[in-house]
């Protein structure tokens, strides 16, 4: 990024009063100021939840059972196509 000198600082900040106005620069950066916030306490959380992520993983040396090839798989097929076919019913 080019050094900037105070002449075109002051060019820039003179081009913004010009296009947002003097009532809206306020709210304008104070909008900016929240939505840094946000992204900080965000990208934060990010990256505390990987590092816990990457201490668990290491702690449990064992497959969960979520892991573990269940038995109950060749059930599933069934249940699908008895909820695909209509049941009979007889009006009588």
């Amino acid at each position: 990024m080019p050094n900037l000198r105070w002449q075109e600082l002051l060019i820039i900040v003179a081009l913004v009063l010009l296009l947002f106005g003097a009532k809206r620069l306020p709210d304008a950066a104070r909008g900016l100021g929240r939505s840094m916030r946000i992204f900080k306490a965000e990208t934060k959380g990010l990256v505390d939840d990987s590092a816990e992520d990457a201490v668990d993983s290491k702690s449990t040396d064992q497959p969960s059972a979520l892991e573990s090839p269940s038995s109950n798989s060749n059930t599933a097929p069934a249940a699908q196509d008895s909820a695909e076919r209509p049941s009979e019913r007889t009006d009588g």
